[in-house]
């Protein structure tokens, strides 16, 4: 069975549920995870006239941190071995980082959570847990919004 668990973590709803349903595989099969939180540059998104760079991406890194951190706790609390990795983009996509890591690290299975995005607003902002499931070659397993 899986003994080693990547667990992407952005501190969505989605993400929650993922961390909750590793969480209880890990414990009934004597898993570890690790939780991995994928930052990404604000290069696009900023202009340099109107906002610091350098401070804007400190906070980013932080708010990574903090992501993790919590994560981290309750994984801790369940008594279940676990690293963390906190990895910036540098422009590349998340989906390639994750699945990278996985390999880095030697996971057997990839728990993420998927917004379930349709239709236009798929197209629009894609699926970081869509693009893990087509290119990983490993398990995924995917945890959708339970609210609907």
């Amino acid at each position: 069975m899986y003994q080693k668990i990547l667990v992407p973590v952005d501190g969505s709803f989605t993400s929650n549920l993922a961390l909750q349903e590793a969480v209880k595989l890990a414990k009934k099969i004597g898993a570890c995870l690790e939780l991995v939180h994928v930052y990404e540059d604000a290069v696009y998104l900023v202009d340099e006239n109107y906002f610091n760079y350098e401070e804007l991406q400190k906070t980013i890194h932080d708010c990574g941190e903090k992501i993790l951190t919590g994560a981290e706790t309750i994984v801790e609390a369940a008594g279940i071995p676990v690293e963390t990795r906190l990895i910036p983009s540098n422009n590349e996509r998340i989906a390639n980082i994750l699945v990278e890591e996985a390999r880095r690290w030697q996971a057997e299975l990839i728990v993420i959570g998927t917004h379930g995005h349709s239709g236009f607003s798929r197209l629009l902002l894609g699926s970081v847990a869509e693009g893990v499931a087509r290119i990983a070659p490993i398990p995924i397993l995917l945890i959708r919004d339970t609210r609907d």
